[in-house]
């Protein structure tokens, strides 16, 4: 099983998501048993990878490589680390919790909705795994199918055009990554050849000429930007998420931005490491902006979606800097941030829905005084909001302190200005996070349609209570998670600078007048 177990964990899901659709639509209660268990199972299975997972390696574990189109030197090429070990366990444990969300509020095409579903686990699983750029290219494309649905069927109001912006924004960025796949194959190989091996251009893209190095950068980083979103590329996220269902939208934030941090961490930084080091004061600037222009833009939002997803806004934006930073300590917290990420703003997604459900209004105003009549749900919701406004003991807390001790002193970004004004963001988001509790929970219960709301039923306690454990568990034993990274963290820093310096020795020796070593030319 441990060779072929990240194959397991993709095509688990794909291909036992196929007999849902023969499934008869009155059957609904089994459809949704069915794809419960099929991701409870994949979860089960991925915890294999937590077991046998060296924790004293830096290196890619459960390497399987098959050749597969080989005419352009193609391969079935997966493998993980500690930064995709993160993202696929957030995966295989989101998407259950999803499922069952989805139960009392899905009843639209309920067969077609479970089976979109369950593709989206096995292709997100490949994004993470994927070790060939062809491969992951394919994966990062087929995701956006089953999100265009999910948002077109059974979104919002304004579901078409929230779809139609989502869609063109991903297809402009899938193109850009496209191009530069296809450059950086024919740059660093040999003549007449092409190679989409992220092992083999690890070593030799590096080497390219900055120039070279710049144009790529470029066009694999702004197609991981938007999907980040980082500002100014962000603004097709708040009418996805308004418009997405409650599922959609944990996907959404919990797993799908998710992509565009882990692809600037995985291939722009490892692969162009001069031109990272180039870039760094503007992405670094970028993501101090989209920091506060998030947490200011969630203080004025009157419903509580599109404040939910401006806060994610905020929040990505410390998970860029922390990249940029390139310290071990900046890296770690922005790989368990991403994770902080996915499961506290996961859980506000939830709760926002589970309002919404009894009230079928997303504005705050309608809301109030509903401690009184759900007291379990206003303990849930605050415990969430504290945890994501980075509370001491809860799990935000450990990836924003991260960040900034490695930003503070991070040689790369020059000065402590980007961290000293990216804290204050977390003043803002206690403003934006608390009066939200404050407007919703807190209060007089005036509005006689609040007065009969139901606290949470068995379902949104089964949806949400895990999430909770985590959030406590990260919060007071980081260690726990952090240990599966620290290694690959710093592999990634070393090979970084190595790889930096000569690209930078190199460049001045041509300067001088000196002749080039070979493997710098480009073909």
């Amino acid at each position: 099983m441990s060779t072929n177990i990240l194959s397991i964990l993709i095509f688990f899901p794909l291909i036992l998501s196929l007999p849902i659709l023969f499934f008869r639509r009155e059957n609904s209660l089994l459809i949704k048993v069915y794809a419960l268990a099929i991701s409870i199972a994949t979860f089960l299975i991925s915890l294999y990878l937590i077991f046998k997972f060296d924790i004293s390696s830096g290196e890619f574990q459960f390497v399987e490589k098959v050749p597969w189109v080989k005419i352009i030197n193609a391969n079935y090429f997966v493998g993980i680390d500690g930064i995709s070990l993160m993202m696929v366990m957030l995966t295989t444990f989101i998407m259950p919790l999803c499922l069952i969300a989805s139960f009392n509020t899905i009843k639209l095409r309920i067969k077609e909705y479970f089976f979109l579903m369950l593709l989206m686990e096995g292709a997100l699983i490949g994004v993470f795994v994927s070790l060939d750029l062809i491969l992951f290219y394919i994966f990062w494309e087929f995701i956006l199918i089953p999100m265009y649905f999910l948002i077109g069927i059974w979104g919002g109001e304004n579901r078409v055009y929230a779809t139609l912006k989502f869609f063109i924004y991903t297809a402009v960025g899938s193109l850009l990554l496209l191009i530069g796949i296809i450059w950086v194959g024919n740059l660093v190989s040999a003549p007449n050849s092409f190679t989409s091996d992220f092992v083999e251009l690890s070593i030799s893209a590096p080497t390219a000429v900055m120039s070279k190095q710049i144009f790529l950068f470029v066009l694999f980083t702004l197609s991981f930007l938007i999907k980040v979103p980082l500002f100014p590329f962000h603004t097709w996220l708040p009418d996805a998420h308004v418009q997405a269902p409650t599922a959609g939208s944990v996907i959404l934030a919990s797993l799908l931005l998710k992509m565009g941090a882990y692809g600037i961490l995985r291939f722009s930084l490892s692969l162009f490491p001069a031109a990272f080091a180039f870039f760094t004061p503007y992405l670094a600037v970028l993501a101090v902006i989209g920091i506060i222009y998030g947490a200011l833009l969630s203080i004025v939002q009157k419903d509580m979606k599109k404040l939910v997803a401006y806060s994610s806004v905020s929040h990505m934006g410390f998970i860029v800097l922390g990249i940029t930073a390139l310290t071990v300590e900046s890296l770690q917290g922005s790989l368990i941030q991403m994770v902080n990420h996915g499961l506290s703003t996961g859980a506000l997604f939830l709760i926002v829905g589970m309002f919404y459900e009894r009230r079928h209004t997303k504005e705050i105003s309608e809301y109030g005084g509903l401690r009184k009549v759900m007291p379990w749900m206003a303990a849930i919701f605050l415990i969430v909001s504290l945890s994501s406004i980075g509370l001491p003991g809860l799990n935000g807390f450990i990836g924003e302190f991260l960040i900034l001790v490695g930003s503070f002193g991070s040689p790369h970004l020059g000065s402590a200005a980007y961290t000293v004004i990216a804290t204050t963001a977390v003043i803002l988001a206690a403003i934006y996070l608390l009066w939200l509790y404050q407007r919703v929970m807190l209060g007089p219960l005036d509005n006689d349609k609040n007065k009969n709301l139901k606290d949470l039923s068995v379902s949104e306690y089964l949806s949400i209570i895990p999430i909770l454990v985590f959030i406590f568990w990260i919060g007071v034993q980081p260690n726990a998670f952090l240990k599966y990274s620290e290694n690959t963290m710093k592999k990634i820093t070393t090979t970084f600078e190595m790889s930096r310096m000569k690209v930078t020795h190199d460049e001045k020796k041509e300067d001088n007048g000196e002749r080039r070593d070979p493997v710098d030319e480009v073909k």
